[in-house]
């Protein structure tokens, strides 16, 4: 049976997007929106008093997740993005019973693994947390379009919480970041996905590791690219000439959220605490 298109004609271009984290590596994918859809209203929720979410069980992540997505739907928003690994990997399922059809969700899992499915034919390798790499949606996902590709997935847990404490160009994340890659369930991979929003805050340090011989993935463009196309099938791309308006929301302050934040979006943003 044909599957029913969802309808959203009682949303409106001009409503915000919420996206959510649990903490700063959500505004990977949030700068990317702010590039690719620079008219849209964002609304971004960091989960920084819970993080890191990769430590967490699977109920407790579906707790937090379940209230933070009530949360963007009582801000009004006409589309939700999971930008986190760990919440799509363990609270997909109830994020969409809790929306019910009323805006369309993006995770940042499945339209990685679908593009990836469909472009890369040698070997592949994620890095995660322990909570995505133990639901191992990338590998099922992946599979699902492609039987044929190897997918090797490896748990850094240690990445988030040095991301966290602002430890970017460091040695303390040059040692984890050279610990990691050199494990041997990645010797042969031709690709990387970075399945961590964090991740891409060290694509630099990552890089300089492989040089050319490893393709690393850019999950935040691709989450971005199929958030546009899903606006533009439902009209509601916002088509004002002003810049976006961007609220930002957390659940405990933190320094490097504050910092991170305003180098993406400017010093004038303001960081409001919401416990939830």
């Amino acid at each position: 049976m044909k599957k029913k298109r969802p309808d959203y004609s009682h949303l409106q271009p001009d409503q915000p997007i919420g996206i959510f984290d649990s903490g700063v590596g959500g505004l990977t994918v949030a700068k990317e929106i702010k590039r690719l859809l620079p008219h849209e209203n964002l609304i971004y929720y960091g989960d920084t008093k819970h993080l890191p979410y990769g430590e967490k069980s699977q109920e407790a992540i579906i707790g937090y997740v379940t209230k933070i997505t009530e949360f963007l739907l009582e801000k009004n928003c006409k589309a939700i993005v999971i930008a986190c690994n760990s919440a799509t990997a363990n609270a997909l399922k109830e994020v969409l019973e809790t929306v019910d059809n009323r805006v369309p969700v993006i995770d940042v899992i499945n339209p990685v693994a679908e593009k990836v499915a469909y472009e890369i034919h040698n070997n592949v390798g994620v890095i995660a947390t322990k909570a995505t790499v133990n639901s191992g949606l990338y590998k099922k996902s992946i599979r699902k379009h492609n039987k044929f590709i190897k997918v090797d997935e490896l748990a850094t847990p240690l990445l988030v919480p040095a991301i966290e404490e602002g430890f970017k160009n460091h040695p303390i994340t040059h040692a984890i970041i050279y610990n990691y890659l050199s494990n041997s369930k990645l010797k042969n991979i031709e690709t990387l996905i970075l399945g961590c929003t964090h991740y891409p805050l060290l694509m630099d340090e990552i890089r300089q590791y492989y040089g050319n011989r490893v393709r690393v993935i850019d999950s935040p463009s691709i989450v971005a690219n199929q958030l546009r196309m899903i606006l533009e099938q439902h009209n509601l791309l916002n088509g004002s000439s002003h810049k976006g308006v961007y609220e930002f929301f957390v659940s405990d302050l933190t320094k490097n959220f504050e910092k991170i934040s305003k180098k993406i979006f400017g010093k004038s943003i303001e960081l409001e605490l919401k416990p939830l």
